[in-house]
């Protein structure tokens, strides 16, 4: 596992750090990927000894979006559920919005950042696809250079291997802004319908000269999970500019844009049907910008389990300041930070210190809250889910140090004395408990649900529940549950 833990509250801090430590750190901030690669032995330090862990979650600003001069502009920070929650990506980057929408579950995406997944660089993760279809570019910064800014195909050198010093940390991602006439989605193809590693992903834009259905002015098509990093199409994309999308342009765009495919046969498909399914989802997202279906299935209302945070860490700042310019409440907020990451954690209402070097959830555990499950550690199954600072979040992806100083909820901490929570009692009335071992999981997930849809919609419990498994039987009388608790 990790050696140790370190929690900066300012950047200038964690690029000291990150400079003094070298090869020695890595950076944390959602660490969905991270925790797993270290447990796996990946990520050794040069004289094989685990990492030091420079947490950057507790530093204010950095999970800001905002928008200047055509483009838009992420934080380190800034999590799949904000992308996808966000009201400016959703209307000026909406393949993006997309695609963040379809990593994980709620848990997840509360916590994996769209910068975590562009460093990780797998093919598949599928925010870095409509990155690429809108020209996305990342800065980076370190102590003693300053930062520099590079496209985010130049920043991706091969499979998992990216232009970043040990030095340096990635502090910024920016992309452009759909223009009047363009039109943009992502499509993506898994395995199941939630939690799908992709087998085939693929983002498109296409501006059109005047009205939709006019000829295409420029067009761009980025796919995933297909070579050893995310490309762009682009002999179809040369190909669809001064035509309009007929069937038989489609058609052909979608046979061009096979050509830059060269998948490998492996545990998800073969590179055959990675071909052949290239061919088939270009040409139906092509249709979609077409006739205007690219919003076909998007929720009426997205479920992201975080109550009233807004998504973003640390909990509770909204300011935007940097380093050199923070007024006197901006570092009275950065103290404030700086103590709670030496505090024992408040858990479920109770002052503790955790046992560290390991999991939230191993931590938890340890301490006594065995109500916390682990099924999978790996961040599939949901079981270990509990409230971090308001948010539901996977236990099993978090290291033990992050609760000092935060609040901690575990479904040992829901019900009021003898009276069960409202979901807890519904699963009990419902006969949704079956053999229990998942059923924490679903109480928290639901519980959350309640916070933010007192009275949930079957859709609504369905988005809440894709991060939690049941090994047991169907899922019915569990949504069931999750309805009826909202009628109470």
């Amino acid at each position: 596992m990790y050696t140790s833990y370190v929690s900066p509250t300012t950047l200038t801090e964690a690029l000291a750090l990150k400079a003094d430590l070298a090869e020695r750190a890595r950076i944390i901030a959602g660490g969905t990927d991270l925790l797993l690669e270290i447990e796996r032995g990946t990520h050794h330090t040069p004289d094989g000894a685990g990492p030091t862990l420079i947490d950057l979650t507790r530093i204010p600003g950095l999970a800001d979006i905002r928008e200047a001069d055509g483009r838009i502009y992420l934080g380190p920070l800034v999590t799949h559920n904000q992308c996808a929650a966000s009201p400016l990506i959703v209307e000026k980057a909406f393949p993006l919005a997309r695609a963040c929408w379809e990593v994980g579950a709620p848990q997840i995406r509360n916590r994996a950042t769209v910068a975590g997944n562009i460093i990780t660089a797998s093919p598949a993760n599928d925010s870095i696809v409509p990155l690429l279809a809108l020209d996305a570019a990342v800065t980076l910064a370190c102590a003693s250079r300053g930062e520099r800014t590079l496209s985010l195909a130049d920043f991706m050198l091969g499979f998992r291997r990216v232009d970043m010093a040990v030095d340096e940390i990635l502090v910024g991602i920016s992309l452009r802004c759909l223009g009047e006439n363009e039109r943009g989605s992502f499509l993506k193809l898994g395995l199941r319908r939630a939690q799908a590693i992709s087998v085939v992903s693929m983002a498109a834009t296409v501006t059109f000269s005047g009205h939709r259905g006019s000829e295409v002015a420029a067009a761009a098509i980025a796919l995933g999970a297909v070579t050893p990093v995310v490309v762009r199409a682009t002999p179809a994309e040369t190909f669809l500019v001064g035509k309009t999308l007929t069937d038989e342009t489609i058609a052909e765009a979608a046979r061009l844009a096979v050509t830059a495919a060269s998948p490998i046969d492996d545990i998800r498909a073969s590179a055959e049907y990675r071909r052949a399914m290239v061919d088939a989802l270009v040409a139906r997202l092509l249709h979609q910008l077409r006739d205007g279906h690219e919003w076909e299935g998007w929720p009426e209302k997205l479920v992201t389990l975080w109550g009233d945070t807004n998504g973003k860490w640390p909990v509770g700042e909204r300011q935007q300041t940097t380093d050199d310019e923070q007024p006197a409440e901006h570092a009275t907020r950065n103290s404030q930070l700086a103590t709670r990451s030496s505090q024992p954690a408040l858990v479920n209402g109770k002052s503790m210190e955790l046992p560290a070097q390991m999991t939230l959830l191993d931590s938890l555990r340890a301490a006594g809250f065995v109500g916390v499950k682990e099924g999978c550690a790996e961040g599939e199954c949901g079981a270990c889910t509990v409230f971090l600072d308001g948010m539901a979040v996977m236990a099993c992806l978090i290291p033990a140090e992050r609760a000092a100083g935060s609040q901690v909820v575990t479904v040992e901490g829901l019900s009021d004395g003898s009276k069960l929570h409202p979901v807890q009692a519904a699963l009990a009335q419902s006969g949704g408990v079956q053999c229990g071992y998942c059923t924490p999981g679903f109480v928290m997930s639901g519980a959350k649900l309640l916070d933010e849809s007192p009275r949930p919609s079957r859709d609504e419990a369905m988005q809440a529940i894709t991060g939690n498994l049941c090994r047991c039987t169907g899922y019915c009388k569990i949504l069931d549950a999750l309805v009826t608790a909202g009628t109470k």
